[in-house]
């Protein structure tokens, strides 16, 4: 995977105030980014029945996002070189906030994943760029601070995306989600333009892999698609659904041949020969997957099955975020004293703690109840990702940072998009059968139905009444054993993080977007 430019310091540093606003201007771009992976949790309901469309088809609208900016991650590093840091991710502020206003306005589920399949393409180059261009922005003493920077509005974007996608939703409307972003990319593309222009960088004709990015598109999107509409096709029942499965398996298997033959791949596979690297990335995407798919399912049953409006679920995930900008600070002081193998091992224990708690959850479980283990996952995250990253970039040779780093972005971003549509097929799935079982193991007492009868309720309301109790018993049951599978996979994780050598060098994590 092709690296950034290097944040050379050929008189680009600024100082002074004119420093903190040029960097807070990069921050809030990266800011803008990271919201919009979160800011439509909360919003599907809404979404779905705006465009009539099942809470099902209402996830394609994150993950089509999170699968288009993995894509273009491996593609930033060339073209930065080709064109220019500053170029490019003036460009990419500028498509992003075109496809913000084209995704409020979309009047269809087709148009309105079109539009996050374009804003995901120009978002994926904005976080490494803004982060390589607050490090030629700060001089190298303040580094320390552009990075605290960067990582804060990374932290607290997530924190602010499920309220903002909340509220909007429930007093305007979901199209102003994507269209607050428009004097956000303005700012950006204003300020910028005049704040760092100067630290442009120099232009270089880089050769790209195109066959390669070809065949990642090609197999990561029939993967994505077959996933993403498999349970409405009734999977391989469905000579659709076969033909994607093929494609994604042939185009996976040609990429890997094609990558592995090339001099210089669009995504350098040859860092998985560490060991570390191979575990650490394996413990990411699956951690990462099941945390994410978790904060995109839960909102979905409070608004489905529990009556809360989008506002009020995303108060209840955003709790998650609170401890999360505590402890980043604490995690980065703790990594330089203890072997970052008990970091991770500890963070993943306890996030896997916060989800079994909520396998516990019923229909009748009180908002403190649903708001602590958000709250207690919090503590757990930066655990998980900071030393993470240090165990990852350190089982790699120094020059091959760059690419490891982008790796792991990709497969982070993708196992997103991959453990969302999984986990919302194991929900749906379970919860049809689990009505099944219920429907058959229960016999309402012919004395509560004369009772509901007596009181004015025909029997065909009493009917729906039992339906709908059933309805939302199967739902939370269903919810129950899909967090007991995600806290296996989670200790799993934590597991296999001791498959990983312990680092023996110092790693520069400015690299790792």
């Amino acid at each position: 995977m092709a690296a950034n430019p290097a944040p050379s310091r050929d008189g680009c540093a600024l100082s002074g105030p004119t420093m903190w606003l040029a960097g807070g201007v990069l921050a809030l771009s990266n800011f803008m980014v990271v919201l919009d992976t979160s800011i439509a949790n909360v919003s599907v309901p809404h979404i779905a029945g705006s465009l009539a469309i099942s809470p099902d088809q209402g996830t394609w609208v994150i993950t089509s996002y999170s699968v288009a900016e993995a894509i273009c991650v491996p593609l930033t590093g060339w073209l930065a070189m080709r064109f220019g840091t500053v170029k490019v991710y003036l460009a990419a502020m500028a498509g992003f906030g075109l496809f913000s206003i084209l995704c409020g306005m979309s009047p269809t589920l087709g148009a309105l994943v079109a539009a996050r399949i374009g804003q995901g393409i120009c978002g994926g180059p904005i976080m490494p760029l803004t982060q390589t261009l607050l490090l030629r922005v700060f001089p190298s003493e303040k580094r320390g601070q552009a990075m605290g920077l960067w990582a804060m509005t990374t932290v607290v974007a997530p924190i602010a995306g499920p309220v903002l996608g909340g509220t909007i939703s429930d007093n305007w409307s979901w199209h102003w989600i994507f269209f607050i972003n428009i004097p956000i990319a303005i700012t950006c593309v204003v300020g910028s333009y005049m704040l760092v222009r100067r630290c442009e960088t120099a232009q270089v004709r880089a050769r790209i892999d195109a066959g390669g990015m070809a065949l990642l598109v090609l197999w990561v999107g029939a993967l994505q698609i077959m996933l993403d509409l498999g349970r409405d096709r009734d999977w391989f029942h469905s000579t659709f659904i076969v033909a994607l499965a093929c494609i994604a398996a042939v185009g996976f298997v040609t990429f890997l041949i094609w990558e592995l033959t090339q001099d210089n791949p669009a995504v350098d596979l040859r860092v998985f020969r560490h060991r570390g690297f191979s575990a650490s990335v394996i413990a990411l995407a699956v951690t990462y997957g099941t945390f994410f798919s978790a904060v995109v399912v839960t909102p979905q049953w409070l608004q489905g099955a529990m009556g809360y409006t989008a506002q009020w679920s995303g108060y209840v995930t955003a709790w998650q975020g609170l401890l999360a900008v505590v402890f980043s600070l604490i995690v980065g002081k703790l990594s330089g004293k203890f072997d970052p193998r008990l970091l991770v091992s500890f963070g993943m224990c306890w996030m896997a703690g916060s989800i079994f708690v909520r396998s516990g959850w019923t229909s009748s479980t009180d908002y403190w109840t649903l708001a602590l283990p958000h709250l207690a996952m919090g503590l757990g995250m930066p655990f998980f990702f900071v030393p993470l990253t240090i165990l990852s970039l350190g089982s790699v040779q120094p020059k091959e940072t760059a690419s490891a780093a982008g790796l792991s972005s990709f497969m982070r971003t993708l196992s997103g998009a991959v453990g969302t549509s999984v986990a919302t097929t194991i929900w749906a799935n379970g919860a049809v059968r689990t009505h099944a079982e219920l429907v058959g193991s229960i016999n309402p007492s012919p004395g509560l139905v004369a009772q509901l009868e007596s009181s004015g309720y025909s029997p065909a309301q009493v009917r729906a009444m039992v339906e709908n109790l059933l309805t939302q018993e199967s739902l939370v049951i269903s919810l129950d054993h899909m967090f007991e599978i995600a806290t296996a996979l989670l200790l799993l994780s934590a597991a296999l993080i001791w498959l990983v050598p312990k680092p023996r060098k110092a790693v520069d994590t400015s690299q790792a977007h």
